[in-house]
């Protein structure tokens, strides 16, 4: 019997790989769907998003308010910043209004965090100097000088000490204080909407059955994950896997709900988002 083809996009990054290790080698049943994995930095899959283009996608929890009408967020698959998250680093600590007048190399404009940014400064994307450059070139473009503050993400928030950076902020942090502890909702899974409900709800449980086989298998999902893994070695890989893979991305629950309606909320309160965002799950 053949298959039905599914598009699985996510980032090249070995809390993903880790997540979709189990899909990648036919190691759970798929119920008749086959999965076609599209490895693409956040952000470009951030804009494939607003095209409808991908069947299942990993996003920013920012670009929801962007591909809500086209994508169902889906229970699992959640990258939260449980008191830590994307950060703020350069050469020498700022403070905040000394870094609201330098230069910020940011990952993207629809990344959750350059809206973190944007709360965090108080400021609209037209009242701070930024310059977008691929996530894995942050670093580089700090150390030449030509951004004098990096905003990073993924496993930089472990390794840059390594470049000889220092943290002015971990938005992770900052959003726990402001926010009664909440996580920072930092990225989702969605599924398009052109699926029945039924549907979703049965591709929603393949991707929850892939997370925990990888949490019940950890060594060699992690074995499989060092692949993606920048300059990172098996131990590092596993410290950061376990900040983005645990109880958050089997399910948001109720706290995780709470802060992306938080999130969002007070995006759509400073003008930075369209439109206040209702949340749909796949149930």
């Amino acid at each position: 019997m053949e298959k039905t083809k599914l598009t699985l996009g996510h980032s090249p990054d070995p809390d993903d790989a880790f997540m979709f290790y189990a899909l990648a080698k036919g190691l759970i049943p798929t119920n008749g769907f086959e999965f076609e994995h599209i490895l693409q930095d956040i952000q470009t899959l951030n804009v494939r998003a607003t095209r409808g283009e991908l069947d299942i996608s990993a996003i920013s929890i920012h670009a929801y308010a962007y591909v809500s009408d086209k994508y169902a967020l889906l229970p699992s698959g959640a990258s939260m910043g449980d008191g830590y998250g994307p950060m703020l680093v350069a050469k020498e600590p700022f403070t905040k209004d000394e870094i609201a007048l330098k230069t910020i190399a940011v990952p993207g404009t629809m990344t959750s965090a350059f809206l973190a940014l944007q709360l965090w400064l108080g400021m609209d994307a037209q009242q701070f100097k930024f310059m977008v450059v691929p996530f894995d070139e942050i670093f580089a473009t700090v150390r030449k000088g030509d951004a004098d503050v990096g905003l990073i993400i993924h496993e930089g928030q472990l390794t840059y000490k390594n470049e000889g950076l220092v943290v002015c902020e971990d938005f992770g942090v900052w959003w726990g204080r402001e926010n009664e502890g909440l996580p920072l909702p930092l990225g989702g899974n969605v599924i398009h909407k052109k699926f029945a409900p039924d549907v979703r709800q049965t591709i929603s449980k393949i991707l929850t059955e892939s997370i925990q086989y990888s949490l019940d298998h950890r060594d060699e999902a992690v074995a499989h994950a060092l692949q993606y893994a920048r300059d990172m070695g098996h131990e590092l890989a596993d410290q950061f896997v376990g900040m983005y893979v645990n109880h958050w991305t089997l399910d948001y629950g109720d706290k995780g709900r709470e802060s992306i309606r938080r999130f969002l909320g007070k995006a759509f309160e400073r003008g930075l988002i369209p439109h206040r965002q209702e949340l749909e799950f796949v149930e």
